[in-house]
């Protein structure tokens, strides 16, 4: 294999990001100038665990991130510089929490059981004004802002930016959008392999942040910035293939809406551990603010509140808007790029080795038509109650990780602890004449 000292003189980089990711979704980093890059590929940059978000102490050993060069992304706006992302290692081995070796794990079930997965992600995002108060165009006003030609346009310089970059990394890059909120926009590229996926989603979001602070503005894939608008969702489209990447398993003609009888399983598995696995691809407190919230200013919040799959449905968790895949829409903004797949893998696979059926197809507006109260399972309605139902859950310990599972709990439940200490406005404006 090329050596990295050789690749960077070939296209001009004089250093590299040498990135992880840890188990609140922060990317952690080391910049490594080329003279050393080939030391660093061999053995590793060294972290202390402890000062990043991964349930370490000061006594743990060094952490070492071994860069994956076949992930090599260039930065398109900044050439000298290259982004690699790294997997953990601690004495030698493995580290169990890591969350992009969460995903290798699972995607080894996967490929024993005989299965490729694909996938793609919509990635929401707002672009705010420098210090984040308030949307960057205050023209951007309308009730119905989705598909706005001329808001779009007035974030052409970032928005052509940064297709430009995805287009330059060969990402397939194929429309760009206003999005349903003031502010918000949505940027498209075919769907790949997992674990490709996973780490072109986490450099998207370095990448959509870094070029608007380059134009003065501050972008935000927070689920929910402000209550009267939609949040951020980052809804994710599955599908299984042969292992040589031939035949799509999820594909029957023959099939209700195009789907075989393992798409329906693996969709079942989602569905019957839907509260479990909220709390992996919805992991902040903001995040519930978004599932649950009350009709925003363009009359729909597009995020689902049932347990539920449906055809060409969007408010429903799942939706199967064509032969040969599923979109997932429950997750946002702030899931991890990794954790994010490899909770919807593993409890998918769960649904395929137990054969499980997803039940009955809703195609009813979960809007505006609720099924009576105890048809369908609710989502849960805080981080708290999705926390409880992982730590109940029997089914994702086993493919994601029992100490992934304990390490993340851990700082989650911490994290609520710190939510709940905190005294808000809301409640000094209802409560302090009590």
């Amino acid at each position: 294999m090329t050596s990295l000292s050789t690749i960077a003189q070939a296209k001009g980089i004089r250093y590299f990001l040498i990135s992880f990711t840890d188990l609140f979704g922060i990317q952690r980093s080391k910049l490594v100038p080329t003279a050393a890059i080939d030391d660093m590929a061999a053995n590793g940059a060294g972290f202390a665990g402890f000062a990043t978000w991964l349930d370490m102490t000061p006594a743990d050993a060094d952490l070492f991130a071994i860069p994956d060069p076949k992930s090599l992304f260039q930065l398109p706006w900044q050439p000298e510089v290259a982004w690699l992302p790294a997997d953990l290692y601690m004495n030698g081995l493995p580290v169990d929490q890591a969350p992009r070796l969460v995903l290798k794990r699972v995607l080894g079930e996967a490929k024993a059981m005989g299965y490729r997965i694909k996938t793609g992600v919509e990635c929401e995002y707002f672009l705010l004004s420098a210090n984040g108060d308030q949307i960057s165009d205050p023209r951007d006003r309308a009730s119905k802002p989705c598909y706005d030609q001329q808001a779009l346009m007035r974030r052409y310089d970032i928005i052509a930016e940064i297709c430009d970059a995805m287009l330059t990394l060969g990402w397939g890059a194929y429309q760009n959008d206003h999005e349903d909120a003031n502010g918000q926009f949505e940027m498209n590229w075919s769907y790949a392999d997992a674990l490709i996926t996973a780490d072109r989603h986490a450099f998207f979001k370095y990448m959509v942040k870094a070029i608007a602070e380059k134009h003065g503005f501050r972008a935000t894939f927070m689920p929910k910035p402000f209550a009267h608008l939609t949040g951020n969702g980052c809804h994710t489209h599955l599908s299984a293939w042969s292992l040589d990447g031939d035949q799509n398993l999820f594909h029957d003609p023959q099939g209700e809406l195009g789907l075989s009888e393992i798409a329906y399983q693996f969709i079942a598995g989602v569905l019957h551990s839907a509260e479990a696995i909220c709390a992996i691809t919805n992991p902040t407190v903001n995040s519930y603010k978004r599932i649950n919230a009350p009709v925003t200013t363009s009359g729909a919040t597009w995020s689902p509140n049932t347990i539920s799959y449906t055809g060409n449905n969007r408010t429903h968790t799942i939706r199967i808007p064509e032969a040969g895949r599923f979109e997932f829409r429950l997750p946002d903004g702030a899931a991890n790029p990794y954790l994010l797949p490899a909770a919807l893998i593993a409890s998918g696979l769960d649904g395929i080795k137990h054969q499980r059926s997803p039940g009955k197809r809703y195609d009813h507006n979960a809007y505006t038509d609720p099924l009576p109260v105890g048809t369908l399972k609710q989502l849960p309605s805080n981080l708290l109650d999705a926390l409880r139902c992982l730590e109940t859950n029997a089914i994702l310990p086993t493919s994601l990780g029992a100490d992934f599972v304990k390490s993340y709990l851990k700082l989650k439940y911490r994290e609520w602890s710190d939510y709940g200490d905190r005294i808000t406005p809301w409640e000094l404006e209802n409560t302090l004449d009590c």
